[in-house]
């Protein structure tokens, strides 16, 4: 999918808190990063965005690779602290299951820019390659916190076919899948977001689950 944005040039913003300021860049450039594509995102554009200069914006990132780093990290410690938080609850797993894959899709749709640049964009920057591992680690412990809630499943003998590996795989990339085309397609007539998760979920879980 090809997305064309005009980046706004904003009056350019007294100081401000830095933390404040910081946020309001990763921001700009999410949606900068999207719209354009890693070469297309400027440090120029991305402070015009803002409304500082470059050389404001260089006191907190160092270069473009360092904010699109920054940014994956962020989306995927949030989805891991979701993760671990639901997985910890005292309820039968399948319902454990459920709702991490709802929260997940829920998630997605509610920072679209922000899953598109984790989970949908191919482009990566050699300086960022060289950087992944802390976000791929993040990664890693995500999956497999939902892995683990799978394998409960596993144990108990209510898999209807399929190991508790294959059965993870096919549930996350399901909801990865209706997630990514509601992103990249959101001119296709969808239905009711509510009714179309729920459906998802029902029809995985019924299709994956003995009982």
């Amino acid at each position: 999918m090809t997305t064309t944005v005009t980046t706004r040039r904003s009056a350019r913003k007294p100081k401000g808190d830095g933390h404040l300021r910081r946020a309001e860049i990763l921001e700009a450039a999410e949606r900068i990063f999207v719209a354009e594509g890693y070469e297309g995102a400027t440090i120029r554009k991305i402070a015009d965005e803002v409304g500082v200069s470059s050389t404001a914006l260089y006191m907190h990132f160092p270069d473009k690779a360092c904010i699109l780093l920054e940014i994956c990290q962020a989306t995927i410690r949030n989805l891991l602290e979701r993760n671990a938080e639901i997985a910890a609850r005292p309820i039968d797993p399948a319902s454990r299951v459920k709702q991490m894959l709802d929260s997940y899709m829920r998630w997605g749709l509610e920072h679209p820019n922000a899953y598109e640049l984790v989970f949908c964009s191919t482009e990566r920057p050699s300086a960022v390659i060289t950087e992944e591992d802390a976000t791929a680690d993040l990664g890693a412990q995500c999956y497999e916190i939902f892995s683990g809630v799978v394998r409960e499943i596993a144990a108990e003998g209510r898999l209807r076919t399929g190991t508790a590996d294959s059965a993870a795989q096919a549930l996350w990339a399901s909801c990865h899948g209706v997630v990514a085309l509601m992103i990249t397609r959101p001119k296709f007539g969808w239905a009711p977001t509510d009714e179309l998760l729920a459906v998802t979920l029902e029809g995985l879980m019924y299709g994956l689950l003995a009982d």
